[in-house]
């Protein structure tokens, strides 16, 4: 994706169930139209960046862009882990996200197991990127002070 970073906020809807239930990673997911309204050079793969829900904290955070070839989706799919512990499900808040790098394409995988770990190494090396000078001032961007007028008009 040449323009990073890239912005975009939609509503939280359910995914497949897949994410804390069988990975133990749990993700938050865009709609259609979000995905459907990435830039045209958006590469599959694995990214990583600052989230927020609403006009909450703002976290590091992995997404993933794609089909999800181990589940062989037929739809591409925006699925986000923020590197926080929410107390409950968020499903109709407005999540924000800043896409700030690409860590690798997407792939598919021989186990359950074999997906998990990948992750793991994906949210470990997120971390130790975001941490990096022009990764972290991303995170006081402006984009991540959303009006609460704004929230409840779910733009």
């Amino acid at each position: 994706m040449k323009h990073l970073p890239y912005f975009c906020r939609g509503q939280v809807v359910r995914g497949f169930g897949r994410g804390s239930k069988q990975l133990g990673i749990p993700t938050a997911n865009f709609p259609e139209q979000v995905v459907d309204n990435l830039p045209a050079d958006v590469s599959t793969g694995i990214y990583y960046g600052w989230a927020s829900v609403g006009s909450g904290d703002v976290h590091k955070m992995v997404v993933s862009i794609g089909w999800n070839p181990y589940y062989k989706n037929t739809k591409k799919s925006m699925e986000t882990h923020i590197m926080h512990t929410f107390k409950e499900d968020f499903y109709g808040e407005i999540l924000n996200v800043a896409i700030v790098g690409y860590l690798r394409p997407e792939k598919n995988f021989d186990s359950l197991e074999s997906l998990i770990s990948a992750i793991q190494g994906d949210i470990e090396e997120a971390k130790k990127r975001l941490d990096l000078p022009e990764h972290l001032k991303l995170k006081e961007d402006n984009f991540f002070q959303v009006p609460k007028s704004k929230i409840m008009n779910g733009h």
